[in-house]
């Protein structure tokens, strides 16, 4: 069958990408309605995790580098066994140097980074019973939070929007900026993090202010 008439088959050039964000940005739903649309398959860094780090999570403790290692080893494996292919996987993805981890075992992932106020984050968590991750967490998520730098591959997205709208954004940008005619397939690499527009460099830069007025994933 031909892959552009199959629904489960990945279109060409298709995209690697990692939705990255602290917890309650809603990584996992815009993940899966990413892979959806773009039709790869979509991993929830969720189910990555040891027992022991969701105990850990469970009682309000944030996780150490320590714990995160094996953690991060697993998904970037996933991620390279879909570097051919492309795939899309939800991971908090702090740290430069979690996201360097990530890199090294899949060169060309792309991250999309869901960025919002530590507020709405409050709420949405908050809201969630019975998910391993309390709201307690949250300012340690924010104060852990190290933004794309401008030379890593990714965009930044308010996770305030739809998911739809989001979805649409991240292909509208990823149009606008791969080489190639406009009817180009817009789903390959994302644009660098340099591309995004002052105004969004400035309220990251202030959250995460927020977050490290606070207490610290």
């Amino acid at each position: 069958m031909n892959p552009a008439q199959d629904p489960a088959s990945p279109p060409p050039g298709a995209a690697l990408l990692v939705v990255m964000g602290v917890t309650g940005s809603g990584k996992s739903t815009v993940g899966a309605a990413l892979s959806q649309r773009l039709r790869l398959p979509f991993a929830d860094a969720d189910d990555f995790h040891s027992e022991a780090s969701i105990a850990k999570m469970s009682d309000g403790i944030p996780l150490d580098d320590e714990d995160r290692l094996p953690w991060l080893r697993a998904i970037g494996a996933w991620l390279g066994e879909h570097a051919a292919t492309g795939g899309v996987a939800s991971c908090s993805a702090l740290k430069r140097s979690y996201r360097d981890i990530l890199r090294e075992a899949a060169p060309t992932v792309s991250f999309v980074h869901l960025h919002g106020e530590m507020d709405a984050v409050r709420r949405r968590v908050a809201g969630r019973p019975g998910h391993f991750m309390p709201a307690s967490l949250v300012e340690s998520q924010f104060k852990t939070l190290e933004p794309l730098e401008p030379d890593e591959r990714g965009i930044v997205l308010d996770f305030s929007k739809p998911v739809d709208e989001l979805v649409d954004a991240y292909l509208t940008v990823t149009a606008r900026t791969r080489p190639g005619p406009p009817s180009a397939d817009p789903t390959g690499p994302a644009a660098p993090a340099a591309s995004r527009d002052r105004g969004q460099d400035r309220e990251q830069g202030q959250d995460r202010d927020a977050g490290e007025a606070g207490s610290a994933r």
